[in-house]
């Protein structure tokens, strides 16, 4: 095999890997204003959702993840 087609496969394979680390990035989410009330509203839901499990901890155990969880929101 000569060198030239040698380095020709190797670039090939090269540009192989490069677009399949470039599909493997996830995507950077912009800190869009619809996004953040999207993000702010289910953190909500979650720590409402928290606040029904009295029955399994104590009252002042739940308010406390309750607020620890809506202390996320931005």
């Amino acid at each position: 095999m000569s060198e030239t087609k040698r380095h020709l496969e190797r670039t090939l394979e090269d540009e192989a890997f490069a677009e399949l680390e470039k599909r493997m990035k996830p995507r950077v989410i912009d800190d869009d204003d619809d996004i953040m009330c999207y993000r702010n509203d289910v953190i909500e839901e979650v720590a409402a959702c928290i606040e029904q499990f009295t029955f399994a901890f104590g009252v002042d155990t739940v308010h406390s993840f309750a607020a620890f969880v809506r202390g996320m929101k931005r």
